[in-house]
């Protein structure tokens, strides 16, 4: 039998500061965009966006050192999710959840 795995590790710059909900439990989420370079055709460099979230001690690290051009190391899991926003239309997002983070 074949276990599947769902790992990621990028680096890149954040590109505001991260958008921090406290829960009444003492928990926590940080949500933010991390831009990573890619070199393309003529050794152009693209810029390629990817939202990111982390929830308890991970958030707290990143709405304390975070910053808009901060430049983090993550390793996480991409996660796949649908909600319904304010509008009333059904929106799937693709994120990937932070499980570990360095500060560089």
């Amino acid at each position: 039998m074949q276990t599947l795995k769902n790992h990621v590790t990028l680096i890149g710059n954040m590109s505001d500061i991260a958008q921090v909900t406290d829960f009444e439990n003492g928990g926590k989420v940080a949500r933010f965009n991390l831009a990573t370079n890619k070199t393309g055709e003529n050794n152009e460099r693209k810029v390629e966006w990817h939202r990111v979230f982390a929830w308890g001690n991970i958030a707290r690290f990143i709405e304390n050192y975070g910053g808009k051009g901060k430049m983090l190391a993550i390793h996480g899991r991409i996660v796949k999710r649908t909600y319904t926003n304010q509008n009333g239309k059904v929106r799937n997002v693709t994120e990937v959840e932070i499980k570990h983070v360095i500060g560089l």
